[in-house]
């Protein structure tokens, strides 16, 4: 595919290594461990700590204000990430909207928004999905109605993940009606202290309100705040998700995770049943592949390309392997999980076997993975359409 690793390379990736290891704190990787819900400031302070070393912005080119890094680097990098316990950083400022703003925003806008995301500054959520548009979002109805110098925005966002924390949100909002749904939605960015917004939690099946519905009500935008041209958009919001999906493969999270259960499995004298071993053997080349086609991306980036319709694979099977292990989890430690304590899952309290503890919450938040960023069934009508070019 390309790609070569140099020592130059490796003394990167050593350096990567041993930083992340020696600053992650022993409170924060034993949360990420056992799945107990992680606050606001768990987040922005490890994000803090990358940032230090401009690895926040781990894909943004120099160009950006990034560190500028080969995709082999970026490759290595991940592998390191991944094999320790640390939180997945928030995605929706450094990953979406920084990409967005610089592709297709102004130098105004550049200049305002682009080194607070980078710098960990600005927390941002994202608002797309409606009640009545989620995988169908051209169906969205949020309004943005043009008065003199500001936009005034009438409807509904739902499942937005940590609105609460937000300081920003980017949404897609419908300026005018075209022929064709896709027609007149325009991408807007809107501070969430403005007047009008209302933010309610949704608690999902095990037990965390990490999702929320936002409410606009006749809330002022400064025009200065849209992005692009006024009913163009759906292409941005397009390519934005072709770089949430990029972002959701977690090749190197789920290798170390899988180690995690073998050891788990060895402790409680489970690792020699054939049909454990099976599952486990099936997972890892599953995992092996989705690395590869995650390699074929980083070598394609390498030559300017983005990631396209083909991100689509990664998010498919990167998110299926996370269910599998998930569901792997509660299978090794069987009727241990049932204990099911909100005191130990809010940090409060601690279990007698804090691996056990935190599965059964793990497995049922993990459902949402295979519908957020599009559903795993749109994303297959994607690769269908665009890749195989079926109708």
């Amino acid at each position: 595919m390309g790609l070569q690793i140099t020592d130059a390379d490796r003394a990167f990736a050593a350096d990567a290594r041993a930083y992340l290891r020696a600053n992650l704190p022993e409170a924060l990787a034993y949360k990420v461990r056992h799945n107990i819900r992680l606050t606001k400031e768990d987040l922005t302070g490890w994000q803090e700590v990358l940032a230090a070393r401009n690895w926040y912005a781990i894909g943004w080119s120099k160009e950006m204000g990034g560190a500028g890094l080969t995709p082999v680097q970026r490759y290595l990098f991940e592998q390191e990430y991944g094999a320790i316990c640390a939180p997945h950083p928030c995605q929706f400022g450094i990953a979406m909207a920084g990409p967005v703003i610089h592709s297709f925003g102004n130098d105004e806008q550049r200049a305002r928004f682009l080194p607070d995301i980078r710098e960990n500054r600005t927390f941002w959520c994202q608002g797309y999905s409606e009640p009545g548009a989620g995988s169908d979002l051209a169906s969205l109805t949020t309004s943005a109605v043009r008065d003199g110098d500001h936009y005034v925005v009438n409807g509904q966002k739902i499942w937005t993940t940590w609105a609460q924390w937000a300081d920003w949100i980017f949404c897609l909002v419908r300026t005018h009606k075209g022929e064709r749904p896709q027609q007149g939605i325009s991408f807007l960015l809107i501070d969430m202290r403005t007047p009008g917004i209302t933010v309610r939690p949704i608690r999902t099946l095990d037990g965390e309100a990490e999702f929320n519905e936002v409410f606009f009500n006749d809330v002022r935008v400064p025009v200065e705040n849209l992005i692009g041209t006024e009913g163009e958009g759906w292409g941005y919001g397009k390519y934005l998700l072709e770089y949430e999906r990029f972002s959701m493969s977690g090749a190197a999270r789920s290798k170390r995770i899988l180690g995690e259960l073998k050891e788990d499995a060895a402790r409680l004298g489970v690792s020699d049943d054939p049909l454990l071993q099976d599952r486990m053997t099936r997972i890892e080349i599953q995992r092996l592949a989705l690395e590869h086609m995650e390699l074929k991306l980083l070598s394609q980036s390498e030559a300017g390309e983005n990631p396209g319709p083909e991100a689509s694979k990664l998010k498919i099977r990167g998110t299926e392997i996370a269910q599998a292990l998930s569901q792997l989890r509660l299978d090794i430690f069987g009727a241990q999980v049932l204990p099911y304590s909100e005191a130990f899952l809010d940090g409060e309290a601690d279990a007698e076997n804090p691996a056990a503890a935190g599965a059964a919450a793990a497995w049922l938040n993990l459902r949402k993975l295979t519908i957020w960023g599009g559903s795993n069934e749109i994303q297959r009508m994607i690769l269908a359409k665009q890749v195989l070019g079926l109708r």
